[in-house]
């Protein structure tokens, strides 16, 4: 007898979704050279046969041609939008470290990415689009009944309402449990688990959502058996949503399911993306400010006394300490360990340079040198000192969810305004909101969005001294 896996649910016309977007990828760039007036070189079938790689590889990797019956048409625009953005990247990439001028046109590449995207959603929405019109008139429909009048089940009954292109008809709830007076009108019961298997042998139901909490085992178990002499489909909607789930998936312990509640989004190959935009990243931007770091480190040492740098303790990933670079900005420094007294307004330490630098968040730049190290990442949660961790880390929920990735040089928090000074409870656990839900939606495109939107509102804010 095989393994028990768990498998993502993939679209029955995946294999077809495939092949219409590498046909159109490829397509598209051929009627442009075709348009264009220009002769078809080697170098176009190496562009062509790449970019389908890339796209198709990133594909895979977001899930583009699972089952999209359940989830919005702007999810799927996204999804494709992205992959393709992917492909953009790399040759833009290739085309910075190689210049490989003189082997394709230009003009041809940018409308070949420009106009690819625009066909490849077409496509998705024009199929979406279709298939809502063949379940708008009763076919390719499924019925639908929730096993669990709770909580929990009227939530999926508000996710069924909110798309009807995806063709499920919800047929009611059913559970035996007594409810007290009130909560019956709320709910719709149809009957029992009795009820429910006899209407499924019937024919009468073909997908049952199971809504009820993780102590009700032994009923789950109980329907499963009976329904196990049907053709319905069986899903369980898993009570974990109560939780604070941090970058929730599906573990697959050799064969075993299981969620993990807590877990860090940079494992595996998203690992490997994250360390080369800060690789790539990182090199590009030491390039532009090492003239401007000279500059810097000249003002630090002739407005007083001391060292240009200085190293200051604080956690990284999964906890461990390390040293972070930064321009010496006070004519006292912290010790790093101990009790740390945070820069407020008007600090006596803070010398005349230091208050310019610390203002503008240049005193963060030697932290790049940490960035290519790889002790912290670009975009993450801010390092706070060792004792201010061990202070909130008692005062607020989640606080040591936060080291579950590297910390950065800017993020989400900084962005929306939570930079400087926390000198207050709800200042820290307005930033420490921000890195968890940074945490939670990590993407690459993430990370890229927040570089930019760093250098156009990050550096300067009347909250840092």
């Amino acid at each position: 007898m095989g393994k028990l896996r768990i498998k993502p649910h993939e679209s029955k016309l995946s294999a077809l979704a495939r092949l219409a977007d590498a046909a159109i990828i490829v397509i598209t760039l051929w009627c442009l050279i075709e348009l264009m007036g220009l002769e078809w070189l080697p170098t176009y079938y190496v562009m062509a046969l790449t970019s389908i790689v890339i796209f198709n590889f990133i594909s895979e990797m977001s899930l583009t041609y699972r089952s999209w019956r359940g989830v919005g048409i702007r999810a799927e625009i996204t999804s494709v939008m992205s992959n393709w953005i992917a492909v953009i990247f790399i040759f833009v990439l290739i085309d910075f470290l190689f210049k490989p001028t003189d082997l394709y046109n230009r003009e041809l590449l940018l409308y070949w990415f420009l106009l690819t995207p625009i066909e490849l959603i077409c496509w998705h929405a024009i199929l979406r689009l279709a298939l809502s019109g063949v379940r708008a008139t009763g076919h390719n429909t499924r019925s639908v009944a929730i096993y669990g009048a709770t909580e929990l089940g009227l939530q999926v009954h508000e996710k069924l309402d909110q798309m009807p292109w995806s063709g499920y008809r919800f047929l009611g709830y059913f559970d035996d449990r007594n409810f007290e007076a009130g909560r019956r009108e709320l709910q719709s019961v149809e009957g029992g688990h009795r009820d429910l298997v006899e209407r499924a042998k019937a024919g009468e139901v073909e997908v049952i959502f199971i809504a009820l909490p993780l102590r009700a085992e032994k009923r789950i178990k109980n329907l499963l058996d009976e329904l196990a002499d049907t053709t319905v489909s069986v899903h369980m909607m898993l009570d974990v949503f109560s939780f604070d789930l941090l970058s929730a998936r599906w573990v697959d312990l050799n064969g075993m399911p299981a969620i993990s509640i807590f877990e860090s989004p940079h494992i595996g190959i998203n690992s490997m993306g994250k360390r080369a935009v800060d690789l790539i990243f990182g090199s590009m931007i030491l390039l532009l400010i090492a003239i401007p770091m000279i500059a810097i480190a000249i003002g630090v040492k002739l407005s007083s006394p001391g060292p240009v740098f200085f190293k200051q303790k604080r956690y990284g990933v999964n906890g461990q300490e390390i040293n972070v670079l930064k321009f010496r900005s006070m004519t006292v420094m912290d010790p790093g360990d101990g009790e740390v007294k945070q820069a407020t307004k008007n600090d006596a330490r803070i010398t005349r340079f230091g208050a310019f630098i610390r203002r503008t968040s240049l005193d963060e730049l030697p932290q790049f040198l940490n960035v290519i190290g790889g002790s912290m990442s670009i975009v993450g949660p801010r390092p706070h000192a060792v004792s201010h961790n061990e202070f909130y880390r008692g005062q607020i929920h989640g606080y040591m969810l936060r080291h579950k990735v590297k910390p950065g040089i800017t993020g989400l928090a900084q962005i929306n305004g939570f930079r400087g000074e926390t000198d207050t409870l709800d200042k820290m656990e307005g930033r420490i909101r921000y890195d968890l839900e940074y945490i939670r939606s990590w993407s690459i495109w993430l990370d890229i969005k927040i570089i930019f939107l760093t250098v156009f509102k990050g550096f300067v804010d009347k909250n840092a001294y």
